[in-house]
């Protein structure tokens, strides 16, 4: 799996990482030059592993408004239909906070799922043997407290609607291949590769 791929396939899950929503006003709002910025990282990283540089470990570090930017131009691009909106803010120690925008209108849905909704969640990014996962300590949908498992429902109806292997918010997944840690900071990602 490349870089490229984790925000295609696993963002919803892992940034979540996480995905899904509606769409509002500002969504297209984004940065051209910073999602760009993110592209052209990602291109660096893949030629240098392809060249097979080996040594000690390569970082790539990535800001918070060029992750964000990146996001919103994948959503935009790939014309998600699922995820509008994927907003992340970084913190010291792995720590992430991040706003969703589901838009399941129009999808077969239990009746207790809402068609539009805004998710926000608080948690930590673990990394380990290769492996990475999203452990949520705080989930609203709009401004109410829900659990966990509201978020995994939604997670398996989007999976089943996208023809995908039902996931949980509690698996492991695998980094993009040659990424062997990320560490977040104030504002920024650092890939280490």
């Amino acid at each position: 799996m490349n870089f490229r791929t984790l925000f295609t396939r696993k963002t919803a899950f892992i940034f979540l990482f996480l995905s899904f929503s509606i769409i509002s006003p500002g969504i297209q709002d984004y940065s051209l030059p910073e999602a760009e910025k993110v592209l052209k990282a990602i291109e660096k990283m893949e030629n240098e592993q392809s060249r097979g540089e080996k040594g000690s470990l390569k970082k790539i570090v990535i800001t918070e408004e060029e992750l964000n930017s990146y996001i919103a131009y994948r959503i935009e691009t790939e014309k998600e239909e699922i995820m509008k909106e994927l907003r992340l803010k970084l913190f010291k120690r792995n720590k992430i906070e991040g706003k969703v925008l589901i838009d399941l209108r129009g999808q077969k849905i239990p009746e207790f799922i809402q068609p539009q909704m805004t998710l926000f969640f608080g948690g930590k990014l673990e990394v380990e043997k290769g492996k990475a996962r999203l452990n949520i300590k705080d989930l609203f949908l709009e401004d109410q407290r829900i659990k966990p498992t509201i978020l995994d429902a939604i997670l398996n109806i989007a999976s089943k609607i996208r023809n995908m292997e039902v996931s949980s918010m509690n698996d492991w997944y695998e980094l993009p291949y040659g990424i062997k840690d990320i560490k977040t900071n104030r504002h920024k990602a650092t890939f280490y590769y």
